[in-house]
């Protein structure tokens, strides 16, 4: 199959699948086309999160505010999975979540003809490239007793096509670590006492209003009240566990601590955007 992810909206997708299917008869999967606008970063995210989910697969994912531009269009191996995208660090994040280990992710730069115009390269680059990477495999057919292709086949089909090169030195994105305070914490993060403070930062908003930190959700379980920027707030696993409008931190299907409103939005109650910091204390810590 062939995922189709963007920021686009509506009709653009269309265009693109009008391309594919061209080229290819391969089945069509509409991840999503209302991504933040010109945000990699949180394209990244959720690329990240939900793309796993998938048996291998070609996944063309395009956001990119740098359309136009001298930026390199990428495929990117992740074991038996391949991720189409510009080279703005979209593509990197999911690619290692993809592949069972970073060491079996390569990435190559895609030879570009002149496209038909320089402000939609996702119909003119990017699902031309995703139709040719997914016949070249078809092509390769080799595949495990269950029907997977393998990573070996995958690798070589890549590296047989004439308008890839390797790419040297891809842009990355890496997702910051929250830093965990504890008891008995020798200033060297040495310490295995109970967790104390966690200041971390908002990775992403979803369309709910939830927003999502990169606190690990571990962090918090068992907990029953924690302190979000001061502000004592219940810790529930469910939104039915408090009254509609109440706030709440929860930890989601992402495995990430969110902070959150029953039937309303969290980044309004708890006033927080993508990108700000957060700090998390336990209700038993002495502000």
């Amino acid at each position: 199959m062939i995922t189709l992810t963007s920021d686009f909206g509506s009709p653009y997708p269309a265009a693109m699948k009008g391309v594919i299917r061209r080229h290819t008869d391969a089945e069509l999967i509409d991840v999503a086309h209302d991504l933040p606008r010109g945000d990699p970063r949180a394209a990244a995210f959720w690329l990240r999160f939900v793309l796993p989910e998938f048996p291998p697969a070609v996944h063309c994912a395009v956001v990119d505010p740098g359309v136009g531009t001298d930026r390199a269009a990428l495929v990117v191996r992740a074991g038996a999975h391949v991720v189409v995208a510009p080279d703005n660090g979209l593509a990197m994040p999911p690619a290692r979540a993809l592949a069972a280990e970073e060491s079996d992710v390569e990435a190559w730069t895609v030879a570009v003809d002149e496209p038909a115009s320089e402000t939609f390269h996702g119909r003119d680059v990017f699902a031309p490239t995703a139709a040719r990477v997914r016949t070249a495999l078809d092509d390769a057919d080799e595949s495990t007793g269950d029907g997977r292709v393998t990573p070996s086949a995958v690798a070589d089909a890549l590296a047989a096509m004439d308008d890839l090169s390797p790419a040297s030195d891809p842009v990355d994105v890496r997702f910051p670590e929250p830093s965990v305070e504890r008891d008995g914490d020798d200033g060297a993060g040495d310490s295995t006492g109970d967790v104390v403070a966690v200041d971390g930062e908002v990775l992403a908003i979803d369309r709910f209003g939830n927003v999502i930190t990169n606190v690990p959700g571990e962090l918090i379980r068992g907990r029953d009240w924690i302190r979000v920027d001061g502000d004592l707030t219940p810790v529930a696993e469910t939104f039915g566990a408090v009254d509609p409008g109440e706030r709440l931190v929860t930890v989601g299907s992402h495995g990430y601590v969110e902070c959150d409103v029953n039937d309303g939005r969290g980044d309004g109650a708890f006033d927080l955007r993508p990108g700000d910091s957060v700090r998390l204390v336990p209700d038993s810590v002495s502000l």
